[in-house]
């Protein structure tokens, strides 16, 4: 390799205000260095005094200036409602099987083309029954599966909310969702029925990757989190690995999207990635059902 003779780069940028103090951070505003004279706490990192400033305005130069989330969206007085609400439906649904016992099950449960009952008819997502792909990421029949999904909800939900903004973030959730139940029913056996809210909680473990290593933060913690699950998902019998490999990818490549948009196309290429996605599920289940139908 030919050898550089000019200096190497500096590594670490300096502080915007403060030029002769080098920094890690950056503004999760405007992107800019700040030193930690200079860092201002925000829902998610840190901001600059200038950002901070230019959002406390007032008349329209407050609206065009008021402060977004790092992925450009609102900042909301409970960054957590979207996550509440989610969690909320998932209680609710788990009470409803408890209550109204298997029919539920087999009315909302994932499975590619089966029979439910003895001489019944062929039920499935091959036949039509789309819906399955998400009502399936809301469904728990085992307390213990729906406590430690719930508990992954509330512990990965709030910090990505936050950062996020709720529409991005319920976007986020649904399409991870949904893109387990499309790998999952594009690989599983047609009979085989899945159910759980774990393909987008794998697609928040996914984002949440993503979105530290945006905001240069240690990383550690959460991939070897990310890891015991990833352990427990090819070594414990009975679970849809799919599901969770499915809303892992699509939860990390619309993170991507989202925390790395440019300024100025933020909205555009935000929006045009989740809806890529959403193009790639249907295609995946478009292929899947001509292979089961005849």
């Amino acid at each position: 390799m030919e050898e550089q003779q000019h200096q190497p780069q500096r590594s670490v940028a300096s502080c915007y205000r403060h030029p002769d103090r080098e920094t890690g951070i950056r503004c999760a505003r405007c992107e800019r260095p700040i030193c930690p004279e200079c860092m201002i706490p925000a829902s998610v990192g840190f901001q600059c005094p200038e950002c901070v400033r230019t959002g406390s305005g007032t008349g329209h130069s407050r609206a065009a200036n008021q402060p977004r989330t790092l992925a450009g969206g609102s900042l909301a007085s409970d960054p957590r409602l979207v996550t509440k609400i989610l969690l909320g439906v998932n209680v609710a649904v788990f009470v409803a099987v408890l209550a109204l016992g298997d029919r539920i099950v087999e009315d909302l449960l994932l499975f590619g083309r089966a029979a439910t009952e003895q001489f019944g008819p062929v039920e499935g997502v091959a036949e039509g029954q789309w819906y399955r792909l998400l009502t399936s990421a809301f469904l728990h029949q085992e307390p213990w599966h729906i406590i430690m999904n719930m508990l992954g909800l509330w512990f990965l939900g709030p910090p990505l909310e936050a950062a996020l903004g709720r529409v991005r973030f319920t976007a986020l959730y649904l399409l991870a969702a949904l893109g387990g139940s499309a790998l999952t029913f594009y690989l599983a056996s047609p009979g085989q029925g899945s159910l759980g809210a774990s393909g987008a909680i794998f697609g928040l473990f996914g984002a949440t990757a993503v979105l530290m290593r945006r905001l240069q933060y240690d990383m550690r913690p959460i991939l070897i989190l990310l890891a015991i699950n990833l352990v427990f998902t090819f070594t414990w019998s009975g679970i849809a690995w799919e599901a969770h490999i499915g809303g892992l990818v699509t939860g990390a490549v619309i993170a991507y999207a989202m925390v790395h948009a440019p300024r100025e196309k933020r909205t555009l290429v935000q929006y045009g990635a989740c809806a890529a996605m959403l193009l790639v599920i249907v295609a995946v289940c478009v292929v899947r059902t001509l292979q089961l139908t005849p």
